[in-house]
């Protein structure tokens, strides 16, 4: 059985899941840490779980649970990575899906970034999400859950995406 499991610390896309997982009768897991609790939308297939308010534990209690037969939905890299290592599949909010052949690139501009930071290199922080992110998000999301529900492999690479 698929779960989706939702990074919820800054997460901009949680009606967007309540809709696909409602839609597909995907059960939702929503995580977060006891620092900022998140409202629960009352719906039969969606949990919320609150975690300790220590730095990634919420990332640690979804890569410790998580199946090849989920998906987590994150912006956080590392936790993308962790997901993948596990078999699972991870979507980023903009509906950028990880994989194999993506996260180590995004391993590694998340460091230089991190040491530019911390050289006093203003980099400013992401871009808010647009119409077409979140459209890209629930298109995503509904493909990846029918894949997850059929064992389809993950794909090595994704084809680019398309210019502006």
């Amino acid at each position: 059985m698929t779960t989706i499991y939702v990074d919820a610390d800054a997460c901009p896309v949680r009606e967007e899941v309540y809709r696909v997982a409602g839609r597909l009768h995907v059960a939702v897991r929503i995580v977060s840490n006891g620092s900022r609790p998140i409202r629960g939308p009352g719906l039969p297939n969606v949990q919320m779980i609150v975690v300790s308010a220590g730095p990634d534990a919420a990332d640690d209690w979804i890569a410790e649970r998580i199946t090849a037969a989920d998906i987590c939905a994150t912006a956080d890299i590392p936790l993308a990575a962790r997901c993948l290592a596990r078999g699972a599949r991870a979507l980023a909010f903009n509906g950028q899906e990880w994989t194999s052949g993506n996260i180590g690139g995004a391993l590694a501009g998340r460091i230089l970034n991190q040491h530019l930071r911390e050289s006093g290199i203003n980099q400013g922080g992401p871009s808010a999400l647009t119409q077409r992110d979140r459209a890209c998000f629930l298109n995503a999301l509904d493909r990846l859950v029918h894949a997850a529900r059929r064992g389809a492999p993950i794909p090595l690479k994704l084809r680019p995406p398309e210019p502006d």
